[in-house]
């Protein structure tokens, strides 16, 4: 089945998933992990994406980001790809290509919907054994959130501003949002949705999107027949890894 065109509209907040090829390391060390950091925010900046959240893992990273134009993320992670592949290879004496192909993206409504995403995020290092709790990885945008440190090059999303009325209060907010976590349905919903490029979000807030792109947004309803997904590596939706 021919892949449909990427999901990607100006103005909506976008998740963004890239992994290394056949799960292979993407940073094998801390230095590798503030390049790629770096890069992400540099190269964000010049193709005028507001990054709201990140993370990176050994063999792949998360971004949910905004553009102001419709290349932007089409842009943003063709430069990034090229210029951490650059630094990768030249650093650790090897050649041939890092990532696993096309990056994952989709949609996210600007609401809780993101809120969760942002969760799923800060939690992602632990639900694969790299930390005990999330303010103990330093590799994501957590610490910027519940107030453990400032990221100043992170833009937070309107629904972040509206925890709280003041900086504690969103902080506490935020915390208690990551402790209380996503819940095994929504989490399988967030996951399918950027692993197939289905936007995120309620009946209402997709058909508002429908209205501005032609490109399908969600599977068919129940009872409608289609063709099937074509299979992937990432067995009954378990969280990315």
């Amino acid at each position: 089945m021919a892949r449909q065109p990427r999901l990607t509209l100006p103005g909506e907040p976008h998740h963004v998933v890239l992994r290394g090829n056949d799960r292979q390391a993407i940073v094998r060390d801390d230095a590798d992990r503030e390049h790629l950091m770096q890069a992400i925010f540099q190269h964000a900046r010049n193709q005028r994406v507001a990054v709201h959240a990140w993370v990176i893992v050994d063999n792949h990273f998360h971004l949910l980001a905004t553009p102001d134009t419709e290349d932007g993320v089409p842009r943003l992670m063709q430069a990034l790809g090229r210029s951490h592949v650059r630094h990768f290879n030249d650093r650790h004496r090897r050649t041939g290509t890092l990532w696993e192909g096309r990056y994952r993206s989709t949609l996210v409504q600007p609401d809780h919907h993101l809120l969760d995403c942002m969760v799923y995020l800060d939690l992602h290092p632990v639900r694969l054994g790299l930390a005990t709790e999330p303010g103990a990885y330093p590799w994501s945008s957590h610490g910027h959130y519940a107030g453990l440190g400032v990221q100043r090059q992170v833009a937070p999303p309107a629904v972040y501003w509206g925890l709280g009325n003041t900086p504690f209060a969103r902080e506490a907010a935020y915390a208690t949002a990551v402790r209380t976590g996503v819940g095994s349905l929504r989490e399988a919903a967030l996951v399918d949705a950027v692993l197939h490029g289905w936007a995120w979000g309620d009946e209402a807030h997709l058909a508002e999107l429908q209205r501005r792109t032609g490109r399908r947004l969600s599977r068919g309803k129940p009872g409608r027949p289609r063709r099937p997904e074509p299979e992937t590596d990432d067995g009954n939706l378990s969280p990315i890894n």
